[in-house]
């Protein structure tokens, strides 16, 4: 693997994963604490619209995937705040309209050539610099974000109602996690794909959860988590060459059952 850090795509494999693993471990952190896991399904999924649409046009994939999941996460949004219980099966909906309406625009776009299995599946060895530009600016966003307004995310995630008693604007707050997760889980499909994107979203962060007695340290935790995984599974994908998103997952899955046993063996 040492040799492979010569080359430029693995260099930018190495660094987008860092940038995302970083991002997906502050934002997944906040997915699990406000009980919104299928919110990165749902929306990972309802991007491949904008995939389609971006084909389509001939735009920027990045560009259609992230305007289309920011429309989601708004939609989801207002449908929501009120109703939090019914999170899921509006998020449902949501999912199969992306896929169908992603599926229609590549139907219709004559004689595409994308290879769109890199977006179900990943493909962070065919990152670019502009990519990895979007990545880095996207984590400097959520981490401003989470540095200026961390103790009104934390109220929001934990307990709306004593939010707003307080005086924190509420929608605006719950609305600004949902666009940040549909951005991150947009730069997540880069990395792993959007079939695999909830497994990267919740993994470290399961283990994180575990290790930490603060939201602050279960984000820290969770980004270290993901960086760890992400490395390793690329140096495991580059070495048997297997496919990246795939490898970055199962060894993030064996990371989780050793730490598991760990536990196990620790209480017996």
């Amino acid at each position: 693997m040492i040799e492979a850090l010569s080359y430029g795509f693995i260099q930018h494999a190495l660094i987008a994963g860092l940038l995302v693993s970083l991002a997906s471990g502050i934002i997944g952190s906040l997915i699990v604490v406000n009980r919104m896991v299928f919110l990165a399904g749902g929306i990972a999924h309802a991007s491949y619209g904008g995939i389609g649409l971006a084909v389509f046009l001939g735009l920027p994939i990045f560009l259609g995937a992230s305007l289309f999941a920011i429309a989601a996460a708004l939609l989801v949004s207002v449908l929501t705040l009120k109703k939090r219980e019914r999170i899921d099966t509006f998020i449902g909906l949501i999912w199969a309209v992306g896929m169908a309406i992603g599926v229609i625009f590549i139907d219709l776009t004559p004689g595409y050539n994308v290879d769109m299995m890199s977006y179900l599946f990943g493909s962070i060895l065919a990152v670019s610099s502009d990519d990895l530009y979007f990545m880095g600016a996207l984590l400097g966003v959520i981490i401003v974000v989470m540095s200026f307004w961390y103790r009104d995310i934390l109220a929001v995630s934990y307990d709306s109602e004593y939010a707003a008693l307080r005086g924190v604007n509420v929608r605006l707050f719950y609305t600004l996690i949902l666009i940040l997760s549909a951005l991150t889980v947009v730069i997540a499909i880069k990395v792993v794909g959007l079939i695999l994107v909830i497994a990267m979203l919740t993994i470290p962060v399961y283990i994180a959860e575990k290790l930490s007695n603060s939201l602050a340290k279960m984000m820290l935790y969770s980004g270290l988590i993901a960086t760890l995984f992400t490395s390793i599974g690329l140096a495991v994908s580059y070495a048997y060459n297997l496919t990246s998103g795939a490898s970055i997952i199962i060894v993030s899955a064996l990371g989780l059952g050793a730490f598991l046993l760990l536990n196990k063996v620790k209480r017996v």
